[in-house]
């Protein structure tokens, strides 16, 4: 089966075609791939892509009431629609990608949404309740959780490198976005990212988790908006708003600004708060992982939290982030049936 895999993130996609057979375990290298700037044409990348494709799977970051990898019908295209309130950036891009994979590949290929909130299916009331009044719950307002694929992708790595299953796990997924993930034996039990994507670490351009009342008190004493709140929280805060540099870590690491420094040592503070959290609700920690760009590049970030929580003994593991395998070995999961017994003629092209 020929899966084609569209990841779009916050600032970039990234396509890949893979042919597999069998149920997929560790990446392989890939038919083909990109990664190129969301501004750039995601129909003509589309057009680019060699032979036939079977079957397209996409990175869905706001699932809501979707709990499992689906195939992607009109009602599943109206709830990641309406989900784009929630993740406005990501899932309004993902709409576009789907109905550009359909205007490419035609109706007749399957169209998959492998959800970012799927692996934190697992999470107890007591990890996903919201601490207002209960009737928010029939609100569908709760605690998501997000990066799910690199953090389900991350621990079966780490369960294959340290010959276990049994084992706990804090993935910390660092890139522009961020978050950590509690795992015990395979399954997530906590994250730091909630009903949004914006709860949580300090990101690049997030802010992360703050006190609610300063919102109320901008609202009240500046007159600032819901969108003008929105913005400043997901495009102005961060590593960017800390240190007026950028929200890259890489041009944080390289600026002799004090406020660059200053936005470093929060970055790391914040972690190691929530690196520290999540011990305490597995009572423990066999191996911290780090992956993303951020995670897998920034040596100066793991000592500090190595150092810092040395007295766990628990294993460093550096893990390539690799979201788009993941949705691809979810599709086949999910399609591998449909394609059973089916001859190589019988391929849909474009």
């Amino acid at each position: 089966m020929r899966i084609l895999a569209v990841n779009g993130g916050s600032s970039s996609v990234k396509c890949r075609l893979d042919e597999i057979d069998r149920v997929p375990s560790e990446a392989a290298a890939p038919l083909w791939q990109a990664h190129v700037e969301l501004h750039e044409n995601l129909e003509s990348v589309l057009r680019s892509v060699p032979g036939p494709v079977d079957a397209v799977v996409h990175r869905i970051v706001e699932g809501g009431k979707y709990r499992e990898t689906t195939r992607i019908t009109p009602e599943v295209h109206a709830a990641i629609s309406a989900g784009a309130e929630v993740a406005p950036t990501h899932n309004q891009f993902e709409l576009q990608s789907i109905d550009a994979a359909q205007r490419v590949f035609g109706a007749s290929v399957p169209q998959v949404a492998a959800f970012d909130t799927c692996f934190h299916a697992t999470l107890a009331p007591a990890a996903y309740v919201y601490p207002g009044p209960y009737e928010w719950l029939d609100l569908g307002i709760r605690r998501y959780g997000f990066h799910g694929l690199s953090h389900q992708y991350a621990s079966r790595r780490a369960a294959e490198l340290l010959g276990s299953e049994s084992l706990r796990l804090i993935v910390c997924h660092l890139g522009n976005g961020a978050s950590l993930c509690a795992i015990r034996d395979g399954k997530s039990v906590d994250t730091t990212m909630g009903f949004t994507p914006l709860e949580g670490l300090m990101m690049g351009t997030r802010s992360g988790s703050i006190d609610p009342a300063i919102l109320i008190y901008l609202m009240r004493h500046r007159g600032d908006t819901a969108d003008r709140l929105d913005r400043i929280l997901n495009s102005e805060s961060g590593l960017l708003g800390v240190s007026g540099v950028s929200g890259d870590m890489r041009e944080i690491l390289a600026s002799t600004e004090p406020r660059a420094k200053l936005a470093f040592d929060m970055y790391a503070h914040r972690l190691c708060r929530e690196v520290g959290a999540m011990a305490g609700v597995l009572g423990g920690a066999d191996a911290i992982v780090f992956t993303g760009g951020v995670g897998e590049n920034c040596p100066p970030l793991r000592r500090i939290v190595e150092q810092r929580f040395s007295f766990l003994n628990a294993k460093i593991l550096i893990i390539h982030a690799e979201e788009e395998w993941e949705m691809i070995r979810e599709c086949y999961l999910l399609l591998s049936d449909v394609f059973a017994g089916k001859a190589s003629n019988g391929r849909k092209g474009f």
